[in-house]
């Protein structure tokens, strides 16, 4: 077994000798490359997983010496289907039962398609554009690969969905193109073969781990680009000896901390990106060998400027290179001022000179993995950090390195992303995520807890689960799942979690769980499945087997579905009676992506074009990356796309947006493609595109836009293609910064044209040089347009909009977007051009620039306090009481609070708790015993007892009856009893003036004179019915005491049949009236507890009900062509005989043919 490893490659003397091998599991590796003959050994083998790799060509008849070979796996790999492949179509197609969901995921036109089904003409070759893929990798020199571009020393692997770096590339490369792919980690020794590498980009993929070696070697290497991805560590030595690297770009990561040596040999360095990052503090000297530095990018990282940075503050002021605005976050009075501007005395540490652990102004001197400060807010203490009920949205950044217990239950945490934190935490051995909002897990998240035993993720949103969430808790233990949304189990859900012992899943919404999903849970002990709506069809036969087999289950996990089967354990079922209707037995059980009803998705790609949208739909995967929202009716762009942080395609063109806002695009790092084309608009504030670092192709195509201001696109550095066609450009001197910049590598294709002045009318933005683009006594315009339809300029002049020739007519006061926050601007009527701004809920003021005070008109009911945010309140309940506004009132009637006695009923109003006393109780808490003997009809002197709910009279001495009103008998007068004549051994008990015969089990009647029971002792006793009246339609009522879990109560057929039997102390009724298959239906309920119980049928035809103790009947009606039993055939009741016996448990009629005792 040889799967989850890192293989990249099969040689071919890889198991040269191993002939006696049978089975080879090389499953969820990154194989790439497999060379010919690389099986040719293994002529025994009858187990061969290649599932989950990168293969996308195999060399011919690489399989055809495996006679044996009876379980062989293909799927999920990137096969290139073209005439190289042709042969694996033919042997699978003999092969019909291996190899399924084979898939080609190329050419286009065979993408999704099963290899077994393509027909040989179709796997074609077209010359050149193929023959990079018909190149069968060799190991020595290695080769391009097959999915990738090479020429002239470039190999260009961009976004090709691309998980792992491709193993044997060319080692003459010089440059290799990796971004926009999903590769996780860069493993040792990655590219040391590569020597004459001079350009490395893996920008936006998901790296977290870069293994120390990665790049170890490559002396000629000038540009290492790595932003856009999830690094939260340099590991020691990981840039050493790249004496040649002149470009390094990190930015957009997630790094905490920065080894002060991180840098000594990047002499030659001249530009260094750390923008964007979750750096507090940098070591002093981190940049001293940095010689030759000419642009430093720190800003967006959340500094804390106390006196461990009073280093790099004095470093930027000699040296003027951070150009980016790096700016202090902490403390309060240094929040936002940029750091090369403080002055040297600021930068303070409070209390003593040297920062103490656990305290707030603890920093990082040197190396990243000391231990550092208790997370704000949270406490701790002996190992245990306490952070719950913090409303927390994440887990912290940074957590002491001695924790062991770690507590973030009850907050609000969504997401929790693979940040590679627990890799930091090796004492940890107990997560507690309980009561959280979680809805995804990304892969990899836990990488590194292999110290952790417990995960609590009690009551939260999970809806599905794969091994990718858990990787990394090697050691876990414990696993709650309870109180989720889970809908099915597959067999990958829990593969690697070799050391669970107690696994819950109590309380989901799991209706099916993949056979095989438990089997790799190897120490597996107790397992909770109670309180699922298990659907018992043939996908979950296996399941009833197994907890009958293993009995490390909790409690009876119940059947929901169908009908028939609800409420019934599933280890009581029989096998046969887990069934599918025809043409239902394939349901995959693995979950689909959540996707809104107006889209479709494909993997991470969702559209929602042309359906009249006016808002973004719910429901959109949180790991969508690209979203297409074209052809519809918004007019702003949605301000919840900046949830959305991995979208590298945001398509809105065709729609009717008329504005941008600064904040339109914040969080989107990772965005590459960004359509706008086609809109309204007209003016784009400055830092409209602010943070799109990744951002290459920006298309503002056929809107209003007559300027752009300058400076718009100084944050959007990889920007290599504009489209700014059919807008009505005023070209004069405001524009001539663009007429420069999109000259620079060519960024605008040549289509846009100027609109105005005249004498610039129709000439290319592109050709047109920059120092035609003047100005004629305009003044200072923020917001020029010139429309199609030839009205006057507008432009904006100080704090008025004004329009003419001349600027002489005031214009609406909204066109300089004058609201901040979010606020909706209404522009006043009259001269003066003024506005009014709504404000959203939290802001105030002229301009919605003012934060209000969310408590001036709260909602908070039944004495709840007030508590403000930022933006909005939170309400403090008094003792009891819940809700967003403690709306709720408390269950009065809990355990805790419910003040009624006696067993009255205890009712929770509004107003308190109202008690309905039990009979024989009164008083608002039924704590008083009514005394009943105030209306007492005792006789003949007799004194009366109150008791509860009535009361009893003792008779003076001679008289009798319930009041007493009884005479003494008259001597040698006969009593009651002696008069009766009560039969079968049966006592007899006077009731005033009457006698009562008091019958033995088994007889009834007024004197005990009928036999009502029978009593089966002997397991051959069975009783036999014939001549049966208008059977089967019959009402049969029995009786039945039993301790035995099996056996025969009724059984009338032959060829056609009615069957009814304890089944695992379940009565189960089958019945066959000529309609094959026949049907069974179960009672919920188990009747072999020793007790009496009423067993009832009615059968009519083709319809038979059960009943059990008078509850609620089940039905079962058998459709197809009139037919109904053999009235013939005797009916037996407790057992049959043997022949008939036999002869029904062969059919199947019967599922045990043990006769009743009972």
């Amino acid at each position: 077994d040889l799967s989850e490893n890192f293989i990249q490659a099969i040689p071919r003397k890889a198991f040269r000798g191993a002939t006696d091998l049978k089975n080879l599991q090389l499953d969820k590796n990154q194989i790439s490359c497999i060379e010919d003959g690389a099986f040719r050994a293994l002529r025994g083998l009858e187990v061969l997983t290649l599932n989950n790799n990168n293969i996308t060509s195999i060399p011919v008849s690489s399989f055809n010496h495996m006679p044996k070979l009876r379980t062989f796996r293909l799927h999920s790999n990137h096969l290139f289907c073209d005439c190289h492949l042709a042969w694996l179509s033919q042997w699978l197609r003999q092969r019909p039962t291996i190899g399924l969901f084979t898939q080609c995921a190329a050419p286009a036109q065979l993408r999704g398609l099963n290899v077994a089904e393509i027909q040989k003409n179709e796997f074609s070759c077209s010359g050149q554009t193929d023959s990079a893929h018909a190149q069968l990798c060799s190991l020595s020199s290695g080769s391009c690969p097959a999915m990738c571009t090479c020429s002239n020393g470039i190999v260009d692997c961009r976004g090709k969905g691309l998980t792992a770096i491709p193993a044997n590339l060319p080692e003459t490369m010089t440059e290799i193109r990796l971004e926009l792919n999903g590769i996780k980690s860069i493993p040792p020794g990655a590219f040391s073969p590569y020597k004459k590498l001079r350009r490395i980009d893996l920008s936006n993929n998901q790296i977290s781990e870069i293994a120390p070696d990665a790049f170890q070697g490559l002396r000629s290497l000038n540009s290492l680009v790595l932003y856009g991805n999830k690094i939260t560590d340099l590991p020691k030595g990981v840039f050493g000896g790249l004496f040649a690297l002149q470009l390094l770009l990190l930015n957009a990561n997630k790094i905490n901390c920065v080894r002060a040596d991180a840098f000594q040999d990047l002499q030659n360095l001249s530009l260094l990106s750390l923008y964007d990052n979750k750096i507090q503090s940098l070591a002093k000297g981190t940049f001293t060998s940095l010689r030759a530095i000419q642009t430093l990018h720190l800003a967006q990282n959340p500094f804390i400027c106390d006196c461990n940075l009073k280093w790099l503050a004095d470093f930027l002021r000699a040296n003027p290179v951070e150009t980016s605005g790096a700016r202090c976050a902490s403390p309060r009075r240094l929040a936002n001022k940029r750091i090369g501007q403080i002055k040297s005395k600021k930068f303070r540490c409070s209390g003593e000179s040297s920062p103490q652990p656990w305290t707030e102004d603890y920093q990082l001197n040197s190396e990243c993995n000391s231990d550092v400060i208790c997370p704000p807010k949270c406490r701790c203490e002996s190992g245990v950090v306490e952070c719950s009920n913090l409303k927390l949205t994440k887990i912290p950044d940074r957590i002491p390195q001695s924790t062991a217990e770690l507590r973030l239950n009850n907050n609000e945490i969504s997401i929790l992303e693979a940040t590679g934190i627990f890799k930091k935490l090796p004492h940890l051995k107990k997560i507690n995520l309980s009561n959280n909002k979680v809805s995804e897990i990304e892969d990899g998240a836990f990488e590194g807890a292999s110290s952790v035993n417990e995960l609590h993720l009690t009551v939260n949103q999970l809806e599905s689960v794969r091994s990718g969430m858990f990787r990394g808790l090697d050691g876990l233990r414990t696993l709650m799942l309870r109180n989720n949304r889970i809908s099915c189990i597959h067999n990958d859900s829990f593969t690697g979690l070799r050391s669970v012992r107690l696994l819950s899943l109590y309380d989901n919404q799991i209706s099916t769980i993949a056979p095989g999903a438990f089997d790799t849970l190897q120490s597996l002990s107790t397992l909770n499945l109670l309180a699922n709506p298990f659907n018992c069809n043939c996908q979950l036969a296996w399941l009833g087997d197994w907890l009958r087999k293993r009995k490390i289950v909790t409690g009876n996990p119940r059947c929901q579905n169908p009908d028939f089967l609800r409420q019934i354990p599933l280890q009581d079922v029989a096998f046969p009676d887990f069934r599918c209707e025809e043409g239902k037995e394939e349901t995959s059980c693995i979950p689909r992506p959540q996707c809104p009803q107006e889209c479709t998705c494909l993997d991470t790609v969702v559209r929602c074009s042309n359906k009249h949208l006016k808002a973004l739909p719910k429901g959109i995967p949180k790991n969508v990356t690209e979203l297409y929202l074209d052809g519809n009716q918004f007019t702003q762009v949605p301000g919840q796309l900046s949830t959305f942080k991995y979208l590298q395609l945001v398509d809105l063109s065709n729609n009717k947006i008329s504005s941008l806002s600064n904040s339109s695009f914040t969080n989107m790092s990772q965005l590459t493609t960004l359509i706008l084309s086609y809109n309204s608009l007209q003016c784009i504030p400055p830092l409209a595109f602010e943070g799109l670092r990744s951002l290459r192709l920006l298309s503002l195509h056929g809107n209003d836009i007559s300027t752009l201001p300058e400076g718009i696109f100084a944050d959007v550095t990889s920007l290599s293609h504009l489209a700014i066609g059919a807008n009505p450009l005023y070209c004069s001197c405001n524009l001539r910064w663009l007429s420069s910049w999109v000259k620079t590598g060519y960024k605008e294709p040549g289509i846009a044209r100027c609109a105005g002045p005249p004498d610039m009318e129709g000439k290319l933005l592109l050709t047109t040089p920059a120092k035609k683009f003047e100005c004629q006594g305009e003044r200072c315009p923020c917001c020029l347009s010139i429309p199609s339809s030839g009205h006057q300029a507008e432009q904006c002049f100080g704090s008025r909009i004004l329009s003419g020739r001349d600027c002489e007519v005031a214009l609406s006061g909204c066109s300089s977007n004058p609201c901040a926050n979010g606020g909706t601007c209404q522009p006043q009527e009259g001269e003066g051009a003024g506005f009014r701004c709504l404000c959203p809920v939290g802001f105030e003021g002229p301009s919605c620039h003012a934060t209000s005070d969310p408590c001036k008109e709260h909602s908070c009911k039944n004495g709840g306090s007030c508590v403000p945010s930022a933006t909005n309140y939170t309400c403090l309940c008094p003792a009891h009481y819940r809700g967003e506004f403690c709306e709720q009132p408390p269950n009065f009637c809990s355990d805790e609070l419910n003040p009624c006695q006696h067993d009255s009923t205890c009712i929770s109003t509004s107003q308190g708790p109202r008690c309905e006393c039990a009979p024989g109780y009164v008083g608002s808490n039924c704590s008083e015993d009514f005394d009943d003997c105030q209306d007492h009809r005792c006789q003949n002197n007799a004194h009366c007892l109150d008791e509860v709910n009535g009361y009893s009279c003792l008779c003076t001495e001679g008289y009798s009856g319930q009041l007493c009103e009884m005479p003494p008998h008259t001597v040698g007068q006969p009593g009651p009893c002696e008069r009766a004549e009560c039969q079968n051994g049966a006592p007899c008990v006077e009731r005033g003036a009457r006698a009562l015969c008091q019958c033995l089990p088994g007889f009834g009647g007024p004197k005990c004179e009928k036999l009502l029971s029978v009593n089966f002792v002997d397991r051959d006793t069975y009783l036999q019915f014939t001549d049966l009246q208008d059977w089967p339609r019959a009402n049969i009522t029995l009786q039945v005491s039993t301790a035995e879990g099996n056996g025969i109560l009724l059984y009338n057929g032959d060829s056609d049949h009615m069957a009814v039997e304890l089944y695992q102390g379940h009565v189960r009724v089958s019945y066959d009236p000529g309609t094959h298959p026949s049907s069974a239906i179960y009672s919920a309920e188990t009747i072999n507890d020793g007790q009496f119980h009423t067993v009832e049928l009615v059968t009519f035809d083709q319809m038979v009900n059960l009943s059990i103790d008078g509850g609620s009947p089940m039905t079962m009606d058998n459709s197809g062509k009139h037919y109904t039993l053999n009235s013939e055939a005797p009916l037996y009741v407790g057992g049959m005989p043997v022949d008939v016996n036999s002869a029904a448990f062969r059919l199947w009629q019967l599922l045990n043919g043990t006769s009743f005792h009972g």
